[in-house]
């Protein structure tokens, strides 16, 4: 199982619940696979760098797993058929890369 790490941006106009329900059904496709979920992270609304479908903001949501390659191209089918996904992005992560992640989410857990 590789590491991996994707990040998707959901329309703006969601309400908590909405964008709580859309986060629980990419992370129910993931399991569903048979992924391990490592890390959420909601990064909340954000600004985005130019226009995407007439909207300058977006909710941003992180998730960190473990899965084979092959559920990598049913997580990006479900978000090609979500409307509530702008855009999104999906990067296998190197040993240094999970490394640094990892040190960084307990630096997080230290600080609370």
């Amino acid at each position: 199982m590789n590491q991996y790490e994707t990040v998707f941006i959901l329309t703006p106009v969601l309400s908590d619940d909405q964008m709580k329900e859309a986060v629980n059904k990419f992370k129910s496709v993931l399991t569903d696979v048979g992924a391990e979920i490592i890390n959420e992270e909601n990064w909340g609304l954000k600004k985005l760098a130019y226009p995407i479908q007439k909207k300058s903001t977006g909710f941003y949501v992180l998730i960190e797993f473990k899965a084979e390659p092959e559920s990598i191209l049913t997580l990006e089918t479900a978000y090609r058929r979500d409307e509530r996904v702008l855009r999104y992005l999906t990067v296998k992560m190197e040993k240094y890369a999970a490394a640094y992640a990892e040190k960084r989410r307990n630096n997080e857990k230290k600080e609370d």
